[in-house]
């Protein structure tokens, strides 16, 4: 009963450290949840990180939400998945209350504008090293090029809702895996 109490509480601890680094959402938290999870932990391997990500991305909520469920859910059941997601919403919602309650009287000063405006930049370099990351992970052969390069264009030259470019991949993913034979259960190596 000790170590399920030390265990949960090692994943609620890990969780909310996690949680106070949600600027810039889901993706930007990728590299801080594979350094915690699979990194210092090896909670979780990369690869089911990226799936839970895909998974995360593609369902209703937030990515880093859903990831920790999914992970507390792994160590630890249901009871885990709940106590991890708990971890991880928490910092947001102490944040979230403290900005409400003084927004009205800090929004117009100059320099709360200015720290906002640099955050807002290493949001953006954050994201843009996730994405590499994602991408060099995730983007094995000639067919993932291909449908990187055609989902970007759909989303942002056409505006394409990205859950039909997620769905279409899926399908698309299936048919070319299906039509190679390759549906059966791949090995570990």
């Amino acid at each position: 009963m000790k170590e399920k109490f030390s265990t949960l509480w090692e994943l609620f601890s890990v969780f909310f450290k996690v949680g106070l680094c949600t600027f810039g959402g889901g993706i930007a938290m990728l590299p801080i949840l594979e350094l915690e999870l699979t990194e210092k932990r090896d909670w979780v391997t990369s690869q089911e990180l990226l799936d839970w990500f895909a998974i995360g991305q593609s369902t209703p909520g937030i990515i880093a939400v859903n990831v920790a469920t999914f992970c507390g859910y792994k160590k630890l059941g249901i009871l885990g998945g709940i106590i991890a997601t708990f971890g991880i919403v928490l910092p947001s919602l102490i944040i979230i209350t403290v900005i409400a309650l003084f927004i009205n009287n800090f929004a117009d000063i100059p320099w709360v504008k200015k720290a906002l405006g640099g955050i807002n930049v290493a949001v953006a370099a954050i994201l843009v090293s996730a994405v590499y990351k994602f991408s060099k992970k995730s983007v094995k052969n000639i067919f993932g090029i291909i449908l990187l390069v055609l989902a970007f264009a759909l989303i942002y030259f056409f505006n394409v809702s990205t859950i039909w470019v997620i769905l279409g991949s899926a399908l698309l993913g299936i048919i070319i895996a299906a039509v190679k034979g390759g549906l059966k259960e791949e090995k570990k190596e």
